[in-house]
C-alpha cells in the first residue's frame, strides 16, 4: 500500500508543479511589457540607420570618380589665318568628341567629416532616448493594471473567508433546523447571503479576467501566467532626486544642437583637395592636333568661403534660441515633476495615517462579529443582525486591504514619477 501511494505521488508531482503558479512581481510585468513593445524595434532601426549614415560619411575621404562623355558640333573653331612660309598650321574640326574621368580627393575638408560624424551620433542618441521616453509611459499603464488586478484578487480572498464563515454557520443552523430548534427562515437568510457572495465573486472574477487579459497583451504572456501577483513592500526614502528619461532626452537634444553648431562653423573652414582628369578625345589638350589622343592633368585646389553675408552667424543665433527653448522645457518639466512628487508624498502620509485607524477598526469589527456569533447561538439577536455584523467585518477588511494596496501603489507611483 505504501509503495502504491509513493508511485501515485510521483505520477502526480509533475501536474502539481504545472498547477503551481510562479509569483509575478510588478518589475517582471514592467520588463516584459518593455520587451514586447513595438517601439523597442524602432530603437534598433534608429541604430542601424545611424550606422549606415556613418558609413556614408566615412566615404568623404575616398576618391570621387565621375565618368563623363560628350560629343559637340560648333559653328566655328580657333584658326590661324596669317600665312607663314613653309609652315602648315592645321585647323581643328568643328565636330569634337571627348570621354574622360574626373577624380577629386579631399586632402583636408576643414573638419567637416568629423563634425558630421559627431552630429549623427548625437542625433541617434537623441532619437533612441526619445524611444525610451515613450517606453517609460508604458510603465504607468502596466502599474495601473497590475494593482487593479491585485486589488480584485485581495477582495476575492476576503470574500472567500466570508464565505467560509457563512458556510460554517449554515451547517450549524441546518442541524438546528433539522432538530426543530431554529426556524427555516433564519437559515434562508444565511443561504441568501451566500448567494450574494457567489454573485460578488462572479462579478469580481469577471473583472479580474478582463484586467489580466489587458495585462497579458502588454506583457506578451498568457492570462494564466499572471494569476499569482505579488507586491513587494516599498521602504525607500522619499527624496526628490530625479532620474526621468525625459531629462536624458533634454540633454541629448542639447548635445545634438551643440554638434550642429560645430558643423555650421566647420563649413566656413578652408578646404584643400587634389583633382585630376584623364581622357580620350578629339581634340585632346593640344588644340592644334585634330586627331584622337589621350590626355591627363593633375592639380591641387583650395577653397575658402571668406564671406557668407553673416549666414553662419544667424544660424548660430537660431541654435542658441533652440537651446534656450530646451532649457525652458526642462525647467517646466522639473517643476511639474516636483509638484507631482510633493502631492504624492502627502498622499503616502495620508494613507499611512489611515491604515493605523483601519487596523483599529478591524479589531473592533472582529470583536463585534465574535460577539454577534455568540449572541446568535444564545438567541439574543436575529440572523439578520448577525449577517450585518459579518458584512461589516468583511467591509472593514476590504477597506484595510484597499488602503494597503493604495499605499504600495502610491509608493510605486512616487518612484515612477522620480524615474527610479
Amino acid at each position: 500500500m505504501k509503495i502504491r501511494k509513493r508511485l501515485l505521488f510521483i505520477l502526480l508531482l509533475p501536474a502539481q508543479l504545472v498547477l503551481a503558479q510562479e509569483p509575478v512581481h510588478l518589475s517582471d510585468c514592467q520588463q516584459w511589457a518593455r520587451e514586447q513593445h513595438p517601439l523597442l524595434k524602432q530603437k534598433e532601426l534608429y541604430r542601424k540607420m545611424s550606422e549606415l549614415k556613418l558609413e556614408n560619411n566615412k566615404t568623404n575621404y575616398l576618391p570621387n570618380l565621375n565618368l563623363n562623355a560628350r560629343a559637340t558640333y560648333q559653328s566655328a573653331v580657333t584658326s590661324v589665318d596669317v600665312p607663314i612660309p613653309n609652315v602648315n598650321i592645321p585647323s581643328v574640326s568643328k565636330d569634337q568628341y571627348k570621354m574622360y574621368v574626373d577624380v577629386k580627393q579631399n586632402i583636408w575638408d576643414g573638419g567637416l567629416t568629423k563634425a558630421n560624424e559627431i552630429l549623427e551620433k548625437a542625433q541617434d542618441a537623441a532619437n533612441e532616448q526619445g524611444v525610451e521616453v515613450e517606453l517609460y509611459k508604458v510603465r504607468e499603464q502596466v502599474n495601473s493594471l497590475f494593482f487593479t488586478s491585485f486589488f480584485i484578487q485581495q477582495n476575492l480572498d476576503i470574500l472567500g473567508k466570508k464565505q467560509e464563515t457563512l458556510e460554517a454557520r449554515k451547517k450549524q443552523m441546518q442541524s438546528g433546523v433539522d432538530h426543530g430548534v431554529i426556524l427555516q427562515s433564519d437559515l434562508d437568510q444565511i443561504l441568501a447571503e451566500l448567494v450574494k457572495v457567489d454573485q460578488q465573486k462572479i462579478e469580481l472574477q469577471s473583472n479580474r479576467e478582463t484586467v489580466l487579459s489587458a495585462l497579458a497583451i502588454f506583457t506578451g504572456k498568457q492570462p494564466g501566467d499572471l494569476q499569482n501577483l505579488v507586491i513587494d513592500n516599498q521602504d525607500q526614502l522619499l527624496d526628490n532626486q530625479l532620474n526621468r528619461p525625459e531629462l536624458g532626452l533634454f540633454q541629448k537634444q542639447a548635445d545634438a544642437l551643440m554638434a550642429s553648431s560645430n558643423l555650421i562653423q566647420k563649413k566656413r573652414n578652408p578646404k584643400l583637395f587634389g583633382f585630376g582628369q584623364a581622357g580620350y578625345g578629339r581634340p585632346a589638350l593640344n588644340m592644334l592636333n585634330d586627331n584622337f589622343d589621350t590626355y591627363y592633368l593633375v592639380g591641387v585646389g583650395f577653397k575658402w568661403n571668406i564671406f557668407d553675408w553673416k549666414n553662419t552667424k544667424r544660424d548660430q543665433e537660431i541654435i542658441q534660441m533652440k537651446q534656450q527653448m530646451i532649457n525652458t522645457q526642462q525647467q517646466q518639466f522639473e517643476r511639474s515633476i516636483n509638484i507631482a512628487l510633493d502631492r504624492q508624498k502627502h498622499k503616502i502620509g495620508e494613507l499611512e495615517n489611515i491604515l493605523k485607524s483601519d487596523q483599529n477598526l478591524i479589531e473592533l469589527q472582529l470583536r463585534i462579529a465574535r460577539s454577534a456569533e455568540s449572541k446568535l447561538d444564545n438567541g439574543t439577536i436575529t440572523t439578520s443582525d448577525y449577517i450585518k455584523d459579518v458584512n461589516a467585518e468583511a467591509a472593514a477588511r476590504i477597506i484595510l486591504q484597499t488602503h494597503k494596496i493604495r499605499l504600495e501603489q502610491a509608493k510605486i507611483d512616487y518612484q515612477n514619477i522620480q524615474g527610479k
